[in-house]
């Protein structure tokens, strides 16, 4: 994958070489993780994670992912930042990416 910093807001974002890539990169991670190895790739930065409808297996993925790569990780609801309704998306997103380094 590139390593110039992009959005991606989509899979279909990527093209095949950087799908298969990510993938590869994904397993690598996780033989990794499972030998008890947890590289600190995302050491200082910090995440945003937004999700629509809330789920815990999905809150505790992310969360415990971002932590295991050194990433801090900020939930926010929806009802904080009222996406559509106060603020557009583009608007919250300008202002996010300010202070977060990945948005999910």
């Amino acid at each position: 994958m590139s390593k110039k910093t992009r959005d991606i807001l989509s899979l279909m974002d990527l093209n095949r070489e950087e799908f298969i890539d990510l993938i590869d990169h994904a397993m690598r991670l996780k033989e990794q993780t499972r030998a008890g190895i947890c590289p600190q790739l995302l050491s200082g930065r910090m995440a945003g994670l937004i999700f629509h409808k809330p789920s815990l297996r999905t809150r505790i993925s992310f969360e415990v992912g971002t932590q295991q790569l050194g990433c801090g990780a900020m939930f926010i609801t929806d009802k904080e930042i009222q996406l559509g309704g106060r603020e557009t998306i583009a608007d919250a997103a300008r202002v996010l990416s300010r202070y977060l380094d990945v948005l999910v």
